[in-house]
């Protein structure tokens, strides 16, 4: 990064430096408020406001030699100008959160994919990452699935690859049936649980058994997505059960917990019920049992204590707000989270269907995450045959693969995170637009550019001249390091989509209006040198959101 200084942050400094020359001390150091501009490269809202002289702002024009020096600096830089600005920060992140013995369905890709995003782009701007996939693999629930299992032995599940999930996902609504409906078998089932956490031999083998075939059912999904995710970032809520009943004790001791009709409870000021009463967080219920809040804390308390977290975030959905919000004060009050470490809920919205209500199989089941991917490829496929391509039966699976996924998480990453989107496959596979192929395939456009150009870009000159087009992308690209600090601040991966989309906009214009095959000299050198700082920086930036960018598409 040493000496690549972004464009936009010399000429804010340009502005202060003239603005402190002309202005009394008490006022040099306003913020001149720099930002692009339709009617220049920049232009400065805050400049005649501090200099009292009312409404307004003042153009600026970048000289040319800065313009191509940042090409030169930026295609000199492996980082391509980005500073590692989060180095020295541990982050952990708890994202993906699937259940044992069950489907990974569509209700599980938004934190999936969000999760993921955040966790490249922090870890490239430096940070240390802690991936943190919190699966639910504990509880009653097992208890019943494993006595209905034992009592039905004819149930066979395992050994069915691909279909073990949804073999064990009706077997567990079979269960859960004859747990609602016969009380004698609901007794056995909460027997089981007690047998489990005592250990007994048996229970735990069966117990096992689910964990091990659920985690190979989600290294498939994860694979198959390209995430990061993998068997060493699992953190399953068994891991914390040994630790529950001191947590209780603990809360309890300090007095930021109490005991209320038989359970243990927690209570947040402001935090009421529409009748006006507290609303409780239930840490212990009254037939002794654990809730999600004790493990949750549990599991807080050990990122701050064993992994030494400076940030947390738990990129779950919007509706679990206010639990967050409840066990963070909790954990504050009981001084498990200092006041030095931040804890964040990262929510979002729900994916839709067309009828603008969560998305459903035609029969009303939730929709299997596999089967979503399926429908993707399958328009991908449909897509590419319609333009018709020379690629082989092996390299078309993997375009085809390449760009069923770029559409699935751009769809979801390029909206705003807390916003509810509609999941409309045709749209998403459109090459045209804002979508995720549109990117890859303006990213393949400039590599099939240099190709044929036949040669690498040369040294820049930064005597050239500048077309409107060519500062224009350079401008462009140059806030790249600033989107992604942008990103990490807010944790909203869409600005990087936002970005993107219009390096490949800006791209446009300047390819319609720039000749680069049939420049000659200089020119032909510098346009070359901007082509590949834009395919770089759309493979970076794809990547950061966990998207491949094929050299032919």
């Amino acid at each position: 990064m040493a000496g690549v200084v972004a464009i936009s942050t010399q000429v804010e400094a340009a502005v202060r430096a003239a603005l402190a020359e002309v202005l009394p001390a008490d006022l040099a150091g306003a913020d001149p408020v720099v930002r692009r501009s339709a009617r220049a490269d920049f232009q400065a809202d805050g400049a005649l406001a501090v200099a009292v002289s009312g409404p307004g702002f003042v153009n600026v024009t970048v000289p040319d030699q800065v313009v191509w020096t940042a090409v030169a600096a930026r295609l000199a830089d492996a980082r391509l100008g980005v500073a590692a600005s989060r180095s020295g920060e541990r982050v952990v992140v708890d994202y993906s959160g699937p259940n044992v013995a069950k489907e990974m369905h569509v209700g599980h890709l938004r934190s999936t994919v969000i999760g993921d995003a955040l966790v490249r782009v922090l870890d490239h701007l430096g940070a240390e990452v802690v991936r943190q996939n919190h699966v639910g693999d504990w509880g009653t629930q097992f208890g019943m699935l494993i006595q209905y299992l034992d009592e039905h032995p004819e149930a066979a599940w395992q050994g069915q690859g691909v279909a073990t999930m949804s073999a064990l996902d009706a077997l567990y609504r079979a269960a859960r049936a004859a747990f609602e409906a016969d009380p004698a078998f609901a007794d056995r089932s909460r027997a089981r649980v007690v047998a489990l956490q005592a250990g007994d031999e048996p229970t735990v083998a069966a117990w096992r058994a689910l964990v091990e075939e659920s985690e190979e059912a989600f290294a498939r999904v994860y694979d198959r997505l390209g995430l990061l995710l993998d068997a060493g970032d699992l953190d399953g809520e068994s891991r914390y059960n040994a630790a529950l009943p001191g947590i209780v004790a603990e809360l309890l001791a300090a007095g930021v917990a109490v005991e209320s009709e038989g359970a243990v409870v927690t209570f947040t000021d402001s935090v009421n019920d529409p009748d006006g009463d507290p609303v409780p967080l239930i840490v212990r219920k009254k037939d002794g049992g654990y809730g999600y809040a004790a493990t949750d804390l549990a599991t807080l308390r050990l990122r701050v204590e064993h992994y030494r977290a400076d940030r947390i975030l738990y990129v779950v959905d919007a509706r679990q707000a206010l639990h967050f919000r409840m066990v963070f004060d909790t954990a504050r009050r009981a001084g498990w989270l200092p006041d030095g470490v931040s804890a964040e809920h990262v929510p979002f919205g729900t994916v839709l269907g067309a009828d603008g209500r969560p998305f459903k199989t035609r029969s009303g089941a939730t929709v299997r995450l596999a089967d979503l991917l399926d429908d993707a490829e399958a328009a991908a496929r449909a897509v590419l045959r319609e333009k018709g391509d020379d690629f082989t039966p092996a390299e078309r699976d993997a375009v085809v693969h390449a760009a069923a996924t770029a559409a699935v998480k751009y769809a979801d990453l390029s909206t705003t995170r807390t916003r509810d989107y509609v999941f409309d496959v045709d749209r998403m596979v459109a090459s045209s637009g804002n979508t995720g192929v549109y990117l890859q395939y303006a990213h393949a456009r400039v590599r099939s550019i240099l190709r044929k150009a036949g040669e690498r870009a040369q040294d820049v000159d930064g005597a050239a001249p500048a077309h409107p087009a060519e500062k224009d992308l350079v401008l462009t690209l140059d806030a790249f390091d600033a989107t992604l600090r942008d990103v990490a601040a807010t944790l909203e991966p869409h600005r990087l989509c936002g970005y993107l989309y219009d390096v490949a906009t800006a791209f446009t214009r300047f390819y319609d209006l720039c000749p680069v095959l049939k420049a000659e000299g200089a020119t032909r050198g510098n346009r070359l040198a901007l082509c590949e700082l834009t395919s770089r920086t759309l493979a970076t930036g794809l990547d950061l959101l966990g998207i491949a960018a094929p050299e032919r598409l």
